[in-house]
């Protein structure tokens, strides 16, 4: 058993590799809840999106909640980002917009990020989920659409 950590007390990360080769029994993976195993990886996406403000976080990602694009956005506000716009520093508050769906649906859940956007050139990236709860999993496929194409305009 692990001691519990005071406050104050150091931390120290062991690389997976280290802990393995001294406590394999510490380091062996665990397949509880784990949805299917490498060969059969999830069909979900957690897209990160930031927004310049709380209130822009929580209406990009209710409105892709409501048009089921997406099965959950969890907002993250506090953010401080470092970046280079039009050639110089910036820096500034924003909040992060954590959004899961299944993958096929990436390219609408983008291009609706895109239209509700304020910026110019949003920060959207599309991580895919290798694993997870597989009861979660399969609640983010019932809560999103089916991955129909877009309509034509």
């Amino acid at each position: 058993m692990l001691p519990l950590l005071r406050e104050g007390q150091p931390v120290t990360v062991i690389c997976g590799s280290l802990l393995r080769d001294q406590r394999p029994d510490l380091a062996a993976p665990s397949t509880r809840g784990y949805a299917g195993g490498m060969e059969n990886i999830s069909h979900h996406s957690l897209l990160y999106v930031t927004a310049e403000s709380r209130e822009e976080a929580l209406a990009i990602g209710r409105e892709l909640v409501e048009e089921r694009l997406v099965a959950c956005a969890n907002i993250l506000d506090g953010m401080t980002s470092v970046y280079f716009w039009k050639e110089q520093v910036e820096q500034s508050e924003e909040a992060v917009l954590l959004l899961k769906t299944q993958q096929s649906l990436v390219p609408r859940v983008i291009d609706r990020v895109q239209e509700l956007h304020s910026y110019d050139c949003p920060c959207v990236l599309a991580l895919p989920i290798r694993a997870g709860n597989p009861e979660f999993l399969q609640w983010i496929t019932d809560e999103t659409i089916a991955a129909a194409p877009p309509p034509v305009a």
